[in-house]
């Protein structure tokens, strides 16, 4: 199959390596080049434009940073949507609005392009051995036709139905994982207050009912002081704002979320929006006087 790629940020370029490793052609673009010239040392070919990337391929997957993001790539000026063939199928693997992820299935409906949704979910350190989750909404029979290319990128595939229920599915997850992180720094804050070792606490909390996955993967890199889930502030407010939003439209309220989204904004405040997401953890250990440190945890983000 010949795949274009485009959008090779942290999840991306891991995913895109996976498209070459399942043994379909791939041509590659983003505004950086160094994750393309990676790729195109591992085989694939680099295009120099939007256009380029999505003519002449049976599928093009976009993994991109927001909704406004995906708009430009697809309908902008030299869009990927006017340079696809008529029957290919746009697969979409960013996190975006339900709304305007229909609104872009859509027009490329208009044109012949199938397309599916399929956010990834798990972190980007999952995605590097293959065994991120793919959320999947759109047409069931042009999921099926596309199963084996994306059993390729993930360790499991969930089929949610129609487009949009993804999308949905999707920004609650990423609600559940930044609750998560709040609630790992409180209940570490209070181990280290209470004198116990967090080397020791991490064990037993991986082996209870309180883990998460979540918390096997990130409060590792609290405890190295790394704090590098792959996963900027920046992204998590986008993902937190989508969720208050859904909140909103459809009259669910979301107490828990709104706090967690101030301590969010808070964070960025002090640290910046690239700073990791888990810099509202040391937001909390620069209140406490507190540091969060255990020996024995390495870096566990792989590299590209």
């Amino acid at each position: 199959m010949q795949c274009g790629f485009i959008g090779l940020g942290m999840l991306g370029a891991r995913m895109a390596r996976q498209v070459l490793e399942a043994g379909h052609a791939l041509i590659v673009f983003d505004l950086d080049n160094s994750p393309v010239e990676k790729l195109v040392s591992r085989g694939a070919t680099g295009a120099s434009s939007v256009t380029e990337a999505a003519s002449k391929v049976d599928v093009l997957i976009t993994c991109l940073p927001s909704p406004d993001a995906s708009m430009k790539v697809m309908t902008g000026a030299d869009g990927a949507l006017d340079a696809m063939r008529d029957g290919s199928c746009w697969i979409e693997m960013s996190t975006t609005d339900v709304n305007e992820m229909i609104r872009l299935a859509g027009l490329a409906a208009e044109q012949g392009i199938g397309v599916l949704e399929c956010p990834a979910t798990g972190g980007v350190h999952r995605a590097a051995r293959g065994e991120m989750t793919l959320l999947v909404g759109g047409d069931e029979a042009l999921f099926r036709r596309h199963a084996s290319l994306l059993k390729a990128l993930s360790g499991q595939l969930v089929y949610m139905g129609k487009l949009g229920n993804a999308s949905l599915i999707k920004v609650i997850t990423n609600l559940l994982c930044l609750v998560d992180l709040v609630a790992m720094g409180e209940a570490l804050m209070l181990a280290k207050r209470g004198g116990l070792d967090l080397a020791k606490c991490y064990e037993a909390i991986t082996a209870s009912s309180g883990s998460s996955r979540e918390f096997e993967d990130w409060a590792p890199v609290i405890l190295n002081g790394s704090l590098n889930t792959g996963f900027t502030t920046d992204l998590g407010l986008k993902d937190l704002g989508f969720v208050t939003e859904l909140g909103r439209r459809l009259e669910v309220p979301l107490q828990l979320t709104t706090l967690v989204e101030q301590m969010f904004k808070a964070s960025r405040d002090r640290y910046g929006g690239d700073a990791w997401t888990a810099h509202v953890v040391k937001m909390m250990e620069e209140a406490a006087g507190e540091t969060l440190r255990a020996p024995g945890f390495a870096e566990v983000i792989p590299e590209q």
